[in-house]
């Protein structure tokens, strides 16, 4: 059984702005290099490789969703493919910036809430409704923290077995 301790990380910002999709750390896909996971989640919503380009190119992230908002949306991506997109991105996020990999291991077994003003029930915990936030961002968070937590284990004991 997975234990979530009592300790909660209330919102992505300051000393936790590294777990938001708008944090800085880029990395590479396909060819493709994005700037933030905000830029890589809003790409993934279209096939149109020039749409998916001209994406990641933008200045902000705040571009990148306002762009990625008017895009035509693939058939599949409400079928459950946004989540496994923003899975995939977290991944290579925190996997090819390995001093985040370190940072999200650091937040131990802390509950990892995006809470936000900005009314995202589904990705968060919108602070300005009264209905609980689905935080779906925060739970593939704590997700792949284990997943993670794991692989370092994995490789501790493969250390001591050599």
């Amino acid at each position: 059984m997975i234990h979530i301790s009592d300790i909660k990380v209330e919102g992505f910002e300051g000393p936790y702005n590294f777990l938001s999709n708008f944090s800085e750390y880029g990395f590479e896909f396909r060819g493709i290099y994005y700037p933030t996971n905000e830029h890589f989640f809003q790409a993934m919503k279209t096939l149109d490789l020039n749409k998916r380009k001209y994406i990641s190119n933008l200045d902000s992230p705040g571009e990148a969703k306002k762009i990625g908002r008017q895009v035509k949306l693939r058939d599949d991506w409400d079928d459950g493919l946004k989540h496994d997109v923003m899975k995939k991105g977290l991944y290579e996020k925190f996997t090819q910036n390995p001093e985040l990999t370190q940072r999200l291991l650091d937040t131990g077994d802390a509950y990892l809430e995006e809470t936000n003003f900005w009314g995202d029930d589904y990705w968060g915990n919108a602070t300005n409704t009264d209905k609980e936030g689905k935080n779906h961002l925060g739970k593939h968070l704590m997700d792949l923290r284990i997943h993670l937590q794991a692989r370092e284990e994995f490789a501790g004991t493969q250390e001591r077995s050599a």
